[in-house]
């Protein structure tokens, strides 16, 4: 720490600005120099230009660590294709703990960095260096042998093994029981201050044999409300004699990606539909993300478009001010980045409460939170927010304060103080 009080702070992250972990990483750097410190990500693949970000390695070693990660699990996988991104082994990585800025930190934060970037021989490298190592877990990966999520598994209570992504080759000393005997290694032998970015994820690390002894924070993602003004809902669109339109929007990376639960979505519109046309009547629902299977809205009886990835910040801001319910059915999530961001824009959320959405939604106060796995609850959720009309202003407001970056960012620092 320097003389001033300014600490030198260096956060590990597999991407800068690709995918939801890597840009609340970003935030977070971002907010702790607004706060007056040293901070710089070192991450194995970079989009943006900020000098604050350095890449690790050569593009050779970085494709092979990837490659080699991916290769082993390939091996005892049983050669199976499909689930070979469901899995990490932290079997490999860069070399990070001789890096200056490394040796320079105050204090490590630790992301998202599987997929070659940190290897769990370097995080005990990491550990022994005497430095405040803090990780922060963006989806289930750190309490399970190897998956990413668990879902209805509950191996992860015990000492894993027997995995389903490893097929044939699973067993009561496979591969997910091997990486979860490292683990379980690696956390018993230091001091690793855990942080949860939802009180979902902390009740699964409860429950988790590798982290139910160890003491877990819950500092939620930040996420820049004032990125996403207020908006006017459906009434800003342009429209026909019908009147205004109520939006109703469903995002995702991928939309047909089963956790996100895009069917019980369509059933609920479909519900709504066939219940209450005149509100169908008066409504759409705009999907997007990417689609892969074109056919997966063909049964859907309710006004809707699917518009593709937004890529532009712009786009996605218009969107979000045009609509009145954002609505998730994904079976689980971690925060819900696409929740807050309609919300920051003044739209009332609609989910089920499976994961990190209770730290967002009020139930009944600033959205709905449907019964588990029930469209039916879901159209009433949507019927609900339509006829409530929550005060848009209020809604963003709602945002601001709970995941502002500066509050977040001196809760981080909280911990290595």
């Amino acid at each position: 720490m320097t003389a001033t009080g300014k600490k030198r702070i260096v956060l590990l992250s597999c991407n800068d600005l690709l995918g939801g972990a890597a840009i609340v990483t970003y935030r977070l750097m971002r907010a702790l120099h607004d706060l007056g410190h040293d901070a710089d990500m070192l991450v194995t693949n970079k989009q943006g230009d900020d000098p604050h970000v350095h890449q690790l390695g050569t593009a050779a070693a970085r494709k092979w660590r990837f490659i080699e990660e991916r290769l082993g699990i390939f091996m005892r996988n049983g050669l199976n294709r499909r689930d070979l991104f469901k899995v990490s082994t932290a079997s490999t990585g860069m070399n990070i703990h001789n890096h200056p800025l490394v040796r320079q930190a105050d204090a490590i934060f630790v992301n998202w960095v599987n997929q070659g970037t940190v290897s769990l021989n370097e995080m005990r490298r990491l550990c022994a260096m005497g430095k405040p190592v803090v990780w922060t877990m963006h989806d289930m990966w750190n309490m399970t042998g190897i998956c990413h999520h668990a879902y209805g598994c509950t191996g992860f209570h015990d000492s894993c093994g027997n995995c389903k992504y490893l097929g044939h080759r699973a067993s009561a000393s496979d591969l997910s029981h091997a990486v979860w005997l490292r683990k379980k290694a690696l956390y018993d032998s230091s001091e690793i201050r855990f942080v949860a970015v939802s009180n979902w994820v902390k009740q699964c690390a409860s429950r988790s044999s590798l982290l139910r002894d160890k003491e877990v924070t819950v500092i939620h993602n930040a996420f820049p409300a004032e990125q996403f003004p207020v908006g006017s809902g459906g009434s800003s669109m342009s429209t026909d004699d019908k009147g205004p339109r109520h939006v109703i929007a469903f995002g995702a990376a991928k939309l047909d990606d089963p956790v996100k639960g895009i069917r019980y979505a369509i059933d609920a519109l479909n519900i709504l539909a066939d219940q209450s046309p005149q509100l169908a009547d008066k409504s759409i629902a705009i999907f997007f993300g990417r689609l892969d299977n074109k056919a997966l809205l063909s049964d859907l009886r309710f006004p809707h478009k699917a518009i593709g990835s937004i890529t532009d910040k712009a786009d996605l801001q218009k969107l979000m001010g045009q609509t009145d319910v954002i609505l998730s059915t994904s079976l689980y999530e971690t925060l819900g980045g696409t929740l807050i961001e309609g919300m920051s824009a003044g739209a009332t959320p609609v989910s089920f409460g499976e994961g990190g959405q209770v730290d967002i939604i009020d139930h009944k106060s600033t959205g709905y939170i449907a019964r588990y796995l029930d469209p039916a609850d879901v159209a009433e959720g949507i019927r609900w927010a339509i006829a409530t009309r929550l005060d848009r202003n209020r809604q963003h407001k709602v945002v601001s304060d709970r995941f502002n970056a500066r509050d977040i960012a001196l809760k981080y620092l909280s911990l290595i103080s």
